[in-house]
């Protein structure tokens, strides 16, 4: 086989590198380059990468196909291909690997990727013109380009798994603080593994060596899930015996596994990995089975991950040093949510906003946070709590809107089995689950005033008892509430406790609607279309001063949560570098305040009026039902609005 005139080669080997290309060969290579690169920064996994990027080698190679294939153990198979449908010559392939270099052989060639960092892959491309190497790009220097491009996508992914299992630890960790027995715990580590790692079982095998018997622990399907096998069985026998883990693929399954195991389950293991269970102090006392990947066989990054899980496993058993490696993945976690909460905004409203929130969050007080909707008090809560001492444990939201006054008790304080009907087991309730942490009851104003009472006496006394049982539970939970609704009308309306309206209403933080935070709009609406953007993978458009004129303008009935929205549909709908008021018009809906103006059916006295109902009413509404505040921002004496209000046929509430 030849190695002259080689068209793509790394440079390496005894394959010769062309260094006399044109201007045009450099202006290929260059665009190539920069295409590349801004693939693999777009990309989100190697295929989607080489999709692209395969047309564009092939083409510059001069050839009618090219595919990615990859080596293991003798079999080949093809990662991605582009063109023509051809048969690579795997024997090529191989040679190119044995070489450590590019190969020729009649029309094809073949290029190995860098073993370090793509082990077993090698590019072959089938050549139209295979001895006119100076009429096309040489892209020898390519070669490694696409080798980083994909390097670099498979590196955010193994990231993207890591940070995938972190948050598998981190909520162990907090299912741990409320689970006592290890059983339960081993439970739930294993139904976790088997998540994300795309197993089919898993089963973690402790060594009773008094009996030289192994019990797996769960082991669906035997009955007392509990199965007992000799120590010197299979796979797991072997991790045991030698400490050491094993992976079986699923040629070598008929020969490696113990299939009396799966006849007394009524399970086939096609593959499995298997790591030993080891103690703080290093001592082997079991092993963590995983059986049957879902999409082929485990891999070493599936033994990393299943060996870090065993680890934390090992530890919850003896209760010792695991609590101190949660902590550290919490902390991660947490800081990776902490940095996606961002309070947006320059307006003086929204810079009193966050000193407020800066100087209460690291704090016990109770907060009722009000404001319209959409104006962002999840924002606000979730803000509150990773600037507190509390960031560690758990942030739990409830929607009190949602849950009827039956639903309420059980979900806010948990029950035990056999409580009621669908009362299948004991539940914690999110009093429980937040203890240590931050409660956040949003639309509070919708609670029952049933409910309303039994949430007070939670909030005074700190202690909740779980619906059907009887035994009192410490619940050190930070209240954080919201509403949109004016409590303290509510509370003259006796539809809210006053008692638990002044517990809640320690430290009120009132959050501004957008149309009174001016420039703010701006901001958000940038930062939003910026998110979107990426996510679409486009280019930002820039707005014009009509369309920011038009963004100002609009009174935003729905808030920050109407604007998100809006820059969301644009992303997607508008075109061009720019986006202009004209844009704007069909997502824009004409709101309550608009609506009689363009009202062009109605005589002028009909409009006259509707208008002066729904501009009465929009002030009323943002006083939050106090006419004399509303009286005010009207130039009106408190009892000519009422006049006014009774003239217009408008309810006027208890005068």
């Amino acid at each position: 086989m030849s190695t002259d005139g080689c068209l793509l080669c790394p440079g390496v080997g005894d394959i010769p590198l062309n260094t006399d290309l044109s201007a045009e060969h450099s202006q290929i290579l260059s665009d190539l380059s920069r295409q590349f690169l801004l693939l693999a920064a777009e990309c989100e996994a190697p295929n989607e990468f080489l999709e692209d990027a395969l047309p564009s080698l092939m083409a510059a190679a001069g050839g009618d196909y090219i595919a990615l294939l990859r080596g293991e153990r003798g079999k080949w198979r093809s990662l991605a291909c582009a063109g023509l449908e051809k048969t690579p010559p795997v024997e090529l392939a191989a040679e190119a690997l044995d070489r450590e270099g590019g190969v020729n052989d009649a029309d094809w060639a073949a290029v190995p990727l860098a073993q370090r960092s793509s082990p077993g892959e090698v590019l072959a491309i089938h050549l139209t013109e295979p001895k006119a190497g100076r009429q096309t790009a040489d892209v020898s220097v390519l070669v490694p380009l696409v080798d980083a491009a994909l390097s670099s996508i498979r590196l955010r992914l193994r990231q993207h798994r890591r940070i995938d299992r972190l948050q598998t630890i981190l909520d162990i960790a907090g299912r741990w603080k409320q689970t006592q027995r290890t059983d339960e715990l081993l439970r739930q580590i294993a139904e976790a593994s088997t998540q994300l790692l795309s197993a089919e079982r898993a089963s973690i095998f402790l060594w009773d060596k008094p009996n030289r018997s192994l019990v797996a622990r769960p082991a669906l399907g035997v009955d007392g899930e509990e199965l007992r096998i000799a120590d010197d069985v299979g796979v797991v026998g072997q991790v045991v015996h030698t400490g050491e883990a094993r992976r079986v693929d699923m040629d070598e399954a008929k020969r490696e596994i113990d299939h009396r195991v799966d006849e007394q389950l009524g399970f086939q293991t096609r593959n499995l990995l298997c790591v030993p269970l080891r103690s703080s102090a290093n001592e082997l006392f079991g092993a963590f089975e995983l059986m049957n990947k879902v999409d082929g066989n485990f891999t070493a990054e599936d033994q990393t991950a299943l060996v870090e899980l065993a680890t934390h496993a090992g530890i919850a058993l003896e209760n010792s040093q695991q609590y101190e490696q949660l902590l550290k993945a919490r902390q991660q976690m947490t800081d990776q949510a902490a940095e996606g909460v961002r309070l947006i905004g320059e307006s003086p409203a929204i810079e009193a906003l966050r000193s407020t929130v800066g100087r209460i969050a690291d704090t016990d007080l109770a907060i009722l946070i009000q404001g319209e909707n959409g104006t962002g008090k999840e924002v606000i809560s979730q803000l509150i709590h990773y600037l507190s001492g509390r960031r560690q444990e758990t942030l739990v939201a409830v929607n009190c809107a949602a849950l009827t006054e039956t639903l309420l008790e059980s979900e806010l304080f948990g029950h035990e089995k056999g409580a009621f009907t669908d009362a299948h087991e004991a539940r914690p309730g999110k009093f429980e689950l937040a203890s240590g942490g931050t409660l956040f009851l949003d639309e509070i104003g919708e609670m029952s005033l049933g409910g309303q009472a039994k949430l007070l006496r939670v909030i005074e006394e700190k202690v909740v008892v779980r619906v059907g049982g009887s035994r009192p539970i410490h619940t050190d939970a930070r209240v954080v509430a919201a509403t949109n609704k004016n409590l303290a009308q509510r509370v003259r309306e006796k539809a809210f406790r006053e008692d638990l309206f002044f517990r809640l209403n320690v430290v009120t933080l009132e959050l501004p609607p957008l149309r009174e935070r001016g420039d703010d709009i701006l901001l958000l609406a940038q930062h939003f279309l910026s998110d979107f953007c990426v996510k679409a993978r486009r280019k930002l458009p820039k707005f014009t001063a009509a369309a920011r004129k038009r963004l100002l303008a609009h009174s935003w009935p729905g808030n920050v949560r109407e604007l998100r929205n809006l820059m969301e549909r644009l992303t997607y709908l508008s075109e061009g570098d720019k986006i202009d008021a004209d844009e704007l018009a069909f997502i824009l809906a004409p709101n309550s305040q608009s609506s009689a103006i363009f009202t062009l059916d109605l005589p002028l006295t009909d409009a006259t009026r509707r208008f002066q109902v729904e501009y009465i009413s929009k002030h009323v509404e943002d006083a939050r039902g106090n006419m004399t505040d509303a009286a005010a921002r009207l130039g009106l004496q408190r009892s000519n609005l009422y006049r006014k209000m009774r003239q217009l046929e408008m309810t006027t509430g208890d005068e």
